[in-house]
């Protein structure tokens, strides 16, 4: 008996847990909800900075990798940009392709299709279109980074690859930006 109470308990457990308070903790946070007034004696959405202008950037609107690989990067591989790269690169791109980019990161060997060598031959000869396509679209096994990185940021990370791991420079990637 005690044995068929304990099955039905254990079974029971996970329904039961659902209910919980900490089940609505992501959901229900303090933090201010899309359209939600940041002024509650003031509702409603909250307006444009006074004399906010738009800006206009590198933004790219580009179908498929065919039409990626054939766009020129609009960003000068300054030292500021091969910076920001390089902590970009630190962040989204260590996992998989380690901090040389020879596709060795912690996740990329537990791959069955091993990550791209950013400095082996075949990718030095791919475009800088290429490069920022496989970041926008995503590969084989690489996600699409286009929601995580604008197309600004991916091209900071076509310089530093350019520049520091193609060139053999230093690898400054940090993560912590530092």
């Amino acid at each position: 008996m005690k044995k068929i109470t304990l099955a039905i308990a254990l079974l029971v457990a996970p329904a039961v847990a659902q209910a919980w308070p900490w089940s609505k903790d992501m959901s229900e946070q303090i933090s201010v909800k899309p359209q939600e007034s940041v002024n509650p004696a003031n509702p409603g959405m909250a307006t444009y900075p006074e004399h906010s202008v738009p800006v206009q950037g590198t933004a790219s609107f580009v179908k498929d990798m065919e039409a990626a690989d054939k766009q020129k990067n609009p960003v000068p591989a300054t030292q500021k940009s091969v910076e920001l790269g390089g902590r970009l690169f630190g962040i989204y791109c260590t996992p998989c392709h380690g901090y040389a980019g020879k596709g060795d990161g912690l996740v990329g060997q537990k791959l069955v299709l091993q990550p791209y060598n950013l400095t082996a031959d075949q990718t030095k000869q791919r475009s800088d279109g290429f490069i920022w396509g496989m970041m926008t679209f995503g590969g084989a096994v690489m996600p699409p980074y286009a929601n995580d990185l604008s197309p600004t940021e991916r091209w900071h990370v076509v310089n530093y690859v350019r520049k520091v791991l193609q060139q053999g420079g230093t690898v400054q990637a940090n993560v912590n930006g530092r």
